[in-house]
């Protein structure tokens, strides 16, 4: 889906925003909202819509009673969780959002006995703009993910250094908040191959983002680099869609299909600032069908790997 496909369909169609397990009303439907770009600005460490905020301003002024209580003050706790005072204040006026490790840790430095800890994942949640929440959960719990990709690398894929860089070029420009906001959340997707059981990852890149030296070409030298190092996982496929190849199921654009344990599909793809998240069974398992053809069109995993070795060879 690119350009304005999103909007389009989202308007011809109609649909609801999914819960957080992806789904929406008994058909299915499709979503679309602004502010997207999953590979570009999926979100930060910050409360991205208005009840999201207040739900994070809530935990905050929960986690200072805690503190209080504890006979703490801000420096102290900081260096039991890790962070420094003025981080700590943050967290407790609602103007960034704790990992959920560090939600963990507060708990036990203030002896909270997990009335901390249960805030974990709506307070995660909120850190992403509405339309994002659906497909961040479905991330999380997917069993399955498979995602095409032609503008920039998958986030998931993605080194720190090239998220600067992407970030970095956004207009209108971001502050360096906002920036170390959101690489801080996109980093904290990467959990997801550590996860077990570990889920079935299958990337496709359109060879040209290979090619496009974003943030320079020892950033991209970096970005290839841990594209074969990831591409060593036992769960994870990386294929590579040559210039060269004549015909493509994927000219419609980038898009995910993630596949939840119950076996229920959503496809997920934002372009120029406009998301849909689609729950449709038909829609979603013919999206899983034109993968599999993108798939197969494209270079095999091996031989794809050694076309990536050669990308790199030739910086």
């Amino acid at each position: 889906m690119t350009e304005g496909t999103a909007g389009a369909r989202s308007e011809a169609r109609g649909g609801v925003l999914p819960d957080a397990g992806g789904e929406g009303s008994e058909g299915g439907g499709v979503v679309s909202l602004t502010d997207g770009w999953e590979n570009d600005d999926e979100g930060g460490r910050r409360p991205e819509d208005g009840a999201g905020k207040g739900f994070v301003v809530a935990f905050g002024q929960t986690m200072k009673t805690w503190r209080v209580r504890a006979g703490m003050d801000r420096e102290e706790f900081g260096r039991r969780i890790g962070y420094s005072a003025a981080t700590v204040a943050s967290y407790e006026q609602g103007r960034r959002i704790p990992s959920p490790k560090t939600i963990d840790r507060a708990d036990e430095a203030v002896g909270a006995g997990g009335l901390l800890s249960v805030w974990k994942e709506e307070v995660e949640k909120a850190q992403y703009p509405v339309f994002f929440q659906g497909m961040a959960a479905l991330e999380k719990a997917a069993v399955e993910l498979l995602m095409y990709d032609t503008l920039v690398v998958n986030g998931l894929l993605q080194t720190e250094e090239y998220m600067r860089a992407l970030l970095t070029m956004r207009r209108p420009v971001l502050d360096q908040e906002t920036i170390e906001q959101r690489v801080t959340a996109r980093l904290a997707r990467h959990d997801i191959f550590d996860r077990w059981p570990a889920p079935l990852l299958s990337f496709v890149l359109d060879e040209s983002v290979l090619k496009r030296p974003y943030g320079g070409s020892d950033v991209l030298r970096g970005q290839l680099e841990q594209i074969l190092l990831i591409g060593q996982k036992r769960n994870v496929e990386i294929q590579v869609m040559p210039l060269s190849c004549e015909e493509s199921a994927g000219v419609d654009g980038p898009f995910t299909v993630a596949t939840r344990k119950d076996g229920k599909k959503s496809v997920y793809a934002e372009a120029q600032g406009t998301s849909a998240l689609e729950t449709n069974a038909e829609q979603t398992t013919l999206a899983a069908a034109r993968y599999g053809i993108i798939r197969s069109q494209a270079l095999p995993p091996r031989e794809s790997m050694e076309f990536i070795e050669g990308l790199l060879g030739a910086l």
